[in-house]
């Protein structure tokens, strides 16, 4: 059945600034579901941690419940380059951070290879910090206090922490710089390392070879060019914005935003622009890693929020 968007609140928050080379912002939400609400999740090369204390979460991994969490308010996802799915009811409130990968390794102190298409509790991670943390966080009264528990705990985590392979960072930032563009041959041929070399110490860390995180980027920056624009960092935003988006972006539904630019251009322009041969093939990689056609999302975008 169909229902209105969930009525939520949306708070934006500026990491200090030593800690913003590792989390570009906190996202504090709190969200009322008075129907079961389930939205699609997006692949994407980053890791989600969501450290919340209202109602619990399901996230699910298609055709696979050894890799889904259920019935958690707290929990990471690892980089995923396949599309899941959550599903709550009630009133949700906590904290969302995105995470690039190499920062998710020495912040969680797990190899990313362990996490990779999996959701886990937060209280499955070792030392249960993030436990504590959650709970710290929920006894705070405001979000500004809030961020600075983050920020506190980010930088404990940082410092006791090794830093990541130089040459899998190097990797990393020659992939994103590129939007995914440059060649797999290329980055093991600068390194010195052999492809396969380069894709088992780059899966150790990220979570996934080189090659697909390639896809994922380029993808993310397809993606992105369909969602709304993101409020400005500090910004409050209530009524039914459709608060809580893990992943990339926020084509939640019911967000009634974005996109008109991008049909006007159409979407062989789009495939251009982000790196896909042609249309089709940007198509088959939005199946892939969002579980449907860019035409299809952007009219979920604008539907009605989809309840079951």
């Amino acid at each position: 059945m169909a229902a209105l968007a969930p009525v939520g609140e949306v708070v934006l928050g500026l990491p200090d600034a030593r800690l913003r080379p590792f989390v570009d912002r906190y996202v504090g939400y709190r969200e009322r579901a008075d129907l079961p609400l389930v939205r699609r999740e997006v692949a994407g090369a980053f890791v989600v941690l969501i450290l919340g204390w209202g109602a619990p979460l399901d996230v699910v991994v298609p055709h696979s419940d050894e890799r889904s969490a259920y019935r958690v308010d707290s929990f990471v996802a690892g980089t995923f380059d396949r599309w899941c799915t959550t599903r709550t009811i009630g009133v949700g409130q906590g904290a969302e951070l995105l995470l690039a990968p190499l920062a998710a390794r020495r912040i969680l102190g797990v190899p990313l290879g362990e996490l990779t298409n999996r959701a886990v509790g937060a209280a499955a991670l070792p030392g249960g910090w993030l436990d504590r943390l959650r709970d710290r966080l929920a006894s705070a009264v405001t979000w500004p206090q809030r961020f600075a528990l983050l920020d506190a705990a980010i930088t404990a985590r940082l410092a006791g922490s090794t830093p990541v392979d130089a040459r899998v960072a190097w990797a990393w930032r020659r992939l994103t710089a590129s939007g995914g563009r440059v060649g797999i041959g290329s980055l093991a041929d600068e390194l010195g390392w052999s492809r396969r070399h380069l894709a088992a110490r780059f899966r150790h860390e990220v979570g996934l070879p080189p090659k697909t995180t390639a896809r994922l980027l380029r993808f993310q920056h397809a993606y992105a060019a369909l969602a709304a624009p993101p409020l400005p960092t500090g910004d409050t935003s209530t009524g039914p914005s459709g608060a809580l988006a893990v992943g990339p972006g926020g084509l939640s539904a019911g967000s009634g935003q974005g996109g008109s630019a991008v049909v006007a251009g159409g979407w062989a322009e789009v495939a251009a622009r982000h790196g896909y041969y042609d249309q089709s093939h940007l198509i088959r990689e939005f199946r892939e890693f969002a579980g449907d056609t860019p035409t299809a999302l952007l009219a979920a975008a604008e539907a009605p929020t989809s309840r079951t």
